[in-house]
């Protein structure tokens, strides 16, 4: 594991190329999964910025993940998302990977909707189910890979950040409520972050059920870590694209997307329901 630490003076040229390029005032982010970047292509007033142009950005280098930022409005609220990520198995460290939610922050944007494409564990779901994150399980910063490791800037967030309430309670509520009220059935669930690429074993998924996750993916957690230690609001959002729980012999990057392509109407639905009534 090579270590890099970054500076708020590397959040700062990166929150400072956005703002140059830009007439809107974003006040929540939006991490658009895989297969999920269709909600991007709904935001009004856009401005697109790509991500190889914002200095220190991580490039996305997976099918999905777009690589762009775009501003604007939707559902009258001021937004900036990020159309894909990436991720710590495509070789970044986790501080690069989770730039971007430090430029956020430094954009004063306070409140983040993650969301992301997750095998489901649980053996109720099923895929094309989406799930409310309500705690994670930092099995990839439990052995030692935490976005937080390495010296602390007292300025962007404590030492040691409380995580027992990583995603906001009346956010959660929020959320639930808007599902009932748009008719959308709202899994909810415990979201581990493994560190990837290759998929779970069988022994991978007993061990993972075992110890209280409902859903797995390779991302997510980093960035909301990231995310609460600047003191952020979370809401966090899972796709169930596959379940793991029912004895599938062979998991695809292209069943994910699939899965995703057929739910991201809900899934739009419901966030654009949750920031009409933020």
């Amino acid at each position: 594991m090579t270590d890099e630490f970054l500076t708020r003076a590397d959040y700062d040229r990166a929150a400072q190329f956005i703002a140059a390029r830009t007439k809107h005032k974003p006040t929540i982010g939006l991490v658009l999964g895989s297969g999920l970047n269709s909600l991007a292509d709904e935001i009004a007033q856009a401005e697109v910025i790509p991500f190889r142009d914002i200095p220190g950005f991580p490039l996305p280098t997976v099918e999905g993940h777009s690589g762009a930022l775009v501003v604007g409005v939707l559902s009258g609220k001021t937004v900036l998302a990020l159309r894909g990520r990436a991720h710590y198995y495509e070789g970044y460290s986790m501080p690069r990977v989770t730039l971007p939610i430090r430029a956020m922050r430094t954009l004063g944007i306070g409140t983040v909707i993650v969301t992301n494409a997750a095998g489901g564990v649980n053996e109720n779901f099923r895929a094309g189910d989406l799930m409310l994150i309500t705690d994670h399980i930092n099995l990839v910063g439990m052995t030692g890979a935490n976005p937080l490791r390495g010296p602390n800037d007292d300025a962007l967030g404590l030492r040691f950040p409380d995580m027992s309430h990583a995603y906001d309670p009346a956010l959660c509520d929020l959320a639930r409520a808007v599902a009932r009220e748009l008719g959308i059935a709202l899994r909810e669930g415990v979201y581990m972050m493994l560190a990837g690429p290759s998929f779970e074993s069988p022994a991978d998924v007993r061990f993972i059920r075992m110890i209280g996750a409902d859903a797995v993916g390779m991302s997510t957690v980093s960035e909301v870590i990231v995310a609460r230690h600047g003191g952020m609001r979370v809401v966090g959002l899972s796709l169930i694209s596959n379940s793991l729980a029912h004895g599938h012999d062979k998991v695809s990057h292209e069943e994910v997307l699939a899965a995703g392509k057929s739910a991201a109407p809900r899934l739009a639905a419901l966030i654009k329901g949750v920031l009409a009534r933020m």
